[in-house]
């Protein structure tokens, strides 16, 4: 059984979501709360696997509820709100603060399809209540020295990061960490709702000293740039190394796929690829990782420690195609090391002199 802690500050809403999970035989509510603060005190006597919770309530926010549980007494957040639309900011708020994933609540919970929640909501509940959260870190707390890597044949000339369930987290780790002076393209594939993927860039944005954009057909990949594919989209490189779009099937039930994306780097840059594959569940990467190998790249995965989902990296990791595994503080430190360790001698970047 999974158990479930509801907090919400409308009693109509608690008795509509505990009929709602009551059609799910492995999931029990445990209990319910009308606040953060509420829900702080029933904890040491609930032990709930995972935490549904609101937004916006007196006394102690949903936000205010997941900071404390998150720094004390880590467990798995949903948050289920109607605030959480997807060109709110709200969204990624709430993934900054610790939550695992956000469920939209309809305004009209008592008008809409009860049976489409009950069975949505209920699968959310179990894929969060089955992943691994840890306790917020210090973010003034050093991070560890980078790994010292050489490449096989000269400098790096493209960075892959595939990320799925904690991506958003980790990635903003990593490109908020990376210096503003970093010379290299970076490109991202996000598993994540269409509807939610111009939020996440915003999100990252603001966070990162490099400008961060969606891909687009034909661009030229240009150094000190963040790229994300775009939804719904696979993203490849040419022969010119300019980006492509394709609308082909999704891989490993993905479109963006991470490893179409890897697979399309190694061919067309080789050895001076860089994979890095952070948290996620499934196994969209690994052989995409498994390529960059293969032509002389350098792979990267993140630990098991700092992932919510450590699925995509572990089958990587079968593949024996990682090279190197990084906690996600080390991973911005060792992609600077990488390049500083080379002076960027004889690589010219696109819109960028030789260095």
């Amino acid at each position: 059984m999974i158990r479930v802690l509801l907090v919400d500050d409308s009693p109509l809403t608690l008795h509509i979501l505990q009929q709602l999970l009551a059609r799910s035989p492995d999931i029990e509510v445990v209990g319910t709360a009308a606040d953060g603060r509420q829900a702080l005190d029933l904890l040491p006597t609930l032990h709930p696997d995972i935490i549904c919770t609101d937004m916006h309530m007196p006394e102690m926010t949903g936000l205010d509820l997941t900071r404390a549980v998150m720094t004390t007494n880590p467990l798995p957040i949903l948050v289920v709100s109607v605030s959480v639309e997807p060109d709110s900011p709200n969204v990624f708020r709430a993934l900054e603060a610790g939550a695992v994933d956000v469920f939209l609540k309809p305004r009209d919970i008592l008008g809409s399809d009860q049976e489409r929640i009950a069975r949505e909501l209920a699968s959310k509940i179990r894929i969060v209540a089955g992943v691994h959260v840890f306790r917020k870190r210090d973010a003034a707390a050093a991070p560890r020295p980078p790994t010292p890597m050489v490449p096989r044949q000269g400098p790096m000339q493209i960075i892959v990061i595939g990320a799925s369930t904690g991506g958003p987290q980790a990635l903003r780790a990593v490109l908020s960490s990376l210096p503003g002076s970093f010379p290299m393209p970076v490109v991202c594939v996000q598993h994540i709702g269409e509807d939610f993927m111009d939020s996440l860039v915003a999100w990252l944005a603001e966070a990162s000293p490099l400008p961060v954009r969606k891909a687009a057909q034909g661009e030229i990949p240009q150094g000190g740039v963040v790229y994300f594919a775009p939804e719904n989209a696979h993203l490849e490189f040419d022969h010119l190394g300019r980006f492509t779009l394709s609308d082909a099937p999704p891989h490993s039930g993905h479109r963006p796929s991470v490893t179409v994306t890897m697979r399309s780097a190694a061919r067309q840059f080789g050895a001076r690829t860089v994979g890095v594959l952070l948290t996620g569940m499934g196994r969209d990467g690994a052989d995409g990782m498994a390529d960059i190998a293969a032509v002389g790249g350098i792979t990267i995965a993140q630990d098991e420690a700092s992932s919510v989902v450590f699925g995509m990296p572990r089958e990587a990791l079968a593949l024996g195609a990682v090279q190197h595994v990084l906690g996600i503080e080390q991973i911005a430190p060792t992609l600077a090391s990488l390049w500083e360790s080379h002076n960027g001698a004889g690589l010219a970047l696109p819109g960028m002199e030789a260095r």
